[in-house]
């Protein structure tokens, strides 16, 4: 019994002394983290000191290099609006100095235009009392002769053409047959070997359009009630359909090639989206509109990028890709434009020229007919004033008003736009031609050299490319003809129409003949 209570007492003891020493552990453990504790705390302060002293440190040094910054700055300027002061003290002590010159000059040239006036009086005077006598001594002379000015002065000049004329033609046959033996070689070699380098297709426009339908009931729903649906397509498009007995098919006829095209895609997508009505056809329209002028765009460009030119102004591009869409005797404008850029640049090559503007000139030359049925005026006036709103050059602009001989060509490469448009225009197949305008300019062709004196036939040969004139040999000598070839010639030029060149030929011919019996 007694050794189990020591056991308990013990056991008490051990516990009250581990408790003791738990206690004084944990304290010690606490103390010691408190210590840590306050020298982190320390060592964070003085930390944020030492950062806090030297952001101070550069605050203060950045604040000294701005305040120099700007010292220097504001130096730079006080010494540069003092010299701007000097300068313009200077300029106006300068403006002074030479408003007293032009005084001075201005007070000089009143003296002299003083003095010139009254010396042009003086000359006035002298010469009318030199026409006075000289009246007086022609009067004179007339009573002397009995002969008066008008009279003689026609007898002179009667004289002095007879035997200038024979003169003339000599001199006008010696230098055509000396140029002739160079231009002509030359010229042809330029030309062939111009043409040569560049082939065009050939296609011709037409003034209709076919559109295909799935069937025949579309005819109708194209029709609509009571024509309302073909006649809101007319009405808004400006182009005729014209529905016949052609099975699946309904034609588009209009002479503006874009409107026709315009109507064609506005009609087939009608046909692909099943939905045919005014309000409908009124939206594809638009939306046709759209697309179209981008198209426009794209075909200006192609042409841009195809003869290599740069730097065109957008809306002239756009003025370019819409003559896509014009047709001269159904030649297309743009590929014309295209094949004469081609050929000015090949000709300004073979003759040392800018080949650049020659492309540039003959791309432009027709310029004016994409627009020519919206503004009034020719193509050729159009064309220059578009040239001189968008600031091409100026041998552009003479080009564009020169190439059909309107305006005098004041540059080679006027002249070799003129030679490339005459080439493209009248290759074969280049354009269409009726029956009826062809025979009439033939006809026209013929009448040309009826009423020049010593003409006894005239015939028009080579498909009016020739002219071929017989004259009288009893009333025409040599010299004559050639005066004559000139003459038509110049009527040719003067009253008639016509794509590239005509050959005038006049024939005289003397024939001796004998009957041996």
């Amino acid at each position: 019994m007694d050794n189990m209570v020591f056991s308990i007492l013990l056991l008490i003891i051990g516990l009250g002394i581990g408790l003791v020493i738990a206690f004084v552990f944990s304290r010690l453990k606490e103390k010691n983290a408190q210590n840590k504790s306050d020298n982190i705390i320390n060592q964070a302060k003085k930390e944020a000191d030492k950062i806090k002293r030297d952001s101070i440190l550069e605050q203060k040094e950045e604040i000294h290099k701005l305040k120099m910054a700007a010292d220097k700055e504001i130096k730079e300027k006080k010494e540069e609006l003092k010299n701007s002061e000097e300068r313009l003290i200077q300029r106006e002590n300068n403006m002074d100095k030479r408003d007293e010159l032009y005084q001075k000059r201005e007070s000089s040239l009143d003296e002299r235009e003083e003095k010139l006036a009254d010396r042009l009086n003086e000359i006035q005077n002298k010469n009318s009392e030199v026409e006075e006598i000289k009246k007086e001594q022609l009067e004179l002379l007339q009573k002397i002769a009995n002969f008066s000015k008008d009279k003689a002065k026609e007898l002179i000049m009667e004289r002095v053409k007879e035997d200038m004329s024979k003169e003339i033609s000599t001199y006008i046959r010696e230098q055509e047959n000396e140029a002739k033996l160079v231009a002509d070689k030359t010229a042809k070699e330029l030309i062939v070997s111009s043409m040569q380098k560049y082939a065009a297709d050939i296609a011709g426009e037409q003034t209709v359009t076919v559109v295909d339908l799935p069937n025949d009931e579309m005819k109708g729903r194209i029709i609509g009630r009571e024509g309302r649906n073909i006649r809101t397509i007319e009405a808004i498009t400006g182009v005729d359909l014209i529905i016949d007995d052609t099975p699946e098919a309904v034609v588009l006829s209009s002479f503006d090639p874009l409107r026709r095209e315009i109507a064609r895609v506005t009609l087939e997508t009608l046909i692909k989206d099943g939905r045919i009505h005014p309000t409908r056809i009124e939206e594809l329209y638009d939306k046709t509109c759209k697309e179209m002028k981008q198209k426009i765009i794209e075909y200006g460009n192609d042409a841009l990028f195809e003869i290599g030119i740069t730097k065109v102004d957008p809306a002239l591009v756009e003025i370019i890709g819409k003559l896509h869409f014009r047709t001269s005797y159904g030649q297309n404008a743009l590929r014309h434009s295209i094949e004469v850029a081609e050929l000015s640049g090949l000709l300004a090559a073979e003759i040392g020229e800018d080949v650049q503007l020659a492309k540039r000139a003959g791309l432009l030359h027709d310029v004016g007919k994409a627009i020519d049925h919206e503004i009034e005026g020719s193509h050729v006036d159009i064309g220059v004033d578009l040239a001189r709103k968008y600031h091409e050059n100026d041998v552009v602009v003479n080009a564009i008003a020169s190439h059909h001989g309107d305006v005098k060509a004041t540059s080679v490469i006027a002249s070799i736009v003129a030679i490339a448009d005459a080439i493209s225009a009248s290759r074969p197949g280049a354009r269409n031609d009726s029956l009826e305008n062809y025979i009439q300019r033939l006809r026209q062709l013929e009448e040309v050299a009826s009423d020049i004196d010593g003409v006894e036939k005239t015939f028009a040969v080579q498909a009016g490319r020739e002219i071929r004139v017989i004259v009288k040999p009893d009333e025409v000598d040599d010299l004559g003809a050639h005066k004559i070839a000139r003459d038509v010639k110049e009527k040719i030029e003067a009253n008639m129409k016509y794509p590239g060149t005509i050959k005038v030929t006049v024939i005289r011919e003397t024939r001796a003949q004998e009957e041996a019996k």
